[in-house]
């Protein structure tokens, strides 16, 4: 039997990607989109805004829905820009724009220096009934320049750790099944696995 989930964003991209990672653990869910209102995110941390969305769509469309709250943060830059990544480099979600004001903000730091990570925070909202809340932690460090077209967001200047050297490349150059198998939300998400038993 299929059990829906909604998604509580309006990013196709995280549909898309949802979609596939949950696929992999657990094919029985269902991984819906959500049209309802958004809330506005005032949290100060990643799990104050995901909790925010996932009650709001749980109570908006009555089923289990989970939320992501996601971004990167850069060592040299005290965290930032963290839970405000979307907006970086303004009011609006332009992911150019972002990437490449904190590429300028950058400029002058060296590899050693740039030590960064992405944050995924995911909430399980179930109606009526519990709250929960996972993180997941992809650490790397800040390209000096964009590269590749995968992906969204801060990908293209993302470099994990864990590869060749010689041969490291941006998120935005990973496949999107390579990207499933280590991403922050992938991670989280298999801290979610077990909670999601109950659905």
């Amino acid at each position: 039997m299929t059990v829906r989930v909604v998604l509580a964003t309006h990013n196709p991209h995280k549909v898309e990607e949802f979609q596939q990672i949950v696929a992999q653990a657990r094919p029985d869910l269902e991984v819906v989109g959500y049209d309802g209102p958004e809330p506005v995110e005032d949290g100060v941390t990643f799990a104050e805004n995901a909790l925010l969305k996932a009650r709001a769509a749980a109570a908006h469309t009555g089923l289990p829905a989970l939320a992501d709250d996601s971004g990167i943060c850069v060592d040299v830059l005290g965290g930032s820009p963290g839970v405000f990544s979307a907006y970086w480099a303004g009011q609006k979600k332009d992911a150019v724009a972002n990437r490449e004001l904190l590429l300028d903000q950058l400029r002058d730091i060296a590899d050693p220096h740039r030590a960064a990570h992405f944050t995924s925070t995911i909430a399980l909202v179930v109606p009526g009934g519990a709250e929960h809340v996972v993180e997941g932690i992809w650490p790397g460090r800040l390209a000096h320049a964009a590269s590749g077209d995968g992906g969204f967001g801060y990908d293209p200047v993302f470099v994990p750790d864990g590869q060749d050297a010689g041969a490291e490349r941006t998120v935005g150059e990973f496949t999107a099944e390579e990207k499933q198998a280590q991403s922050h939300r992938a991670r989280a998400f298999t801290a979610l696995v077990a909670l999601l038993a109950g659905l």
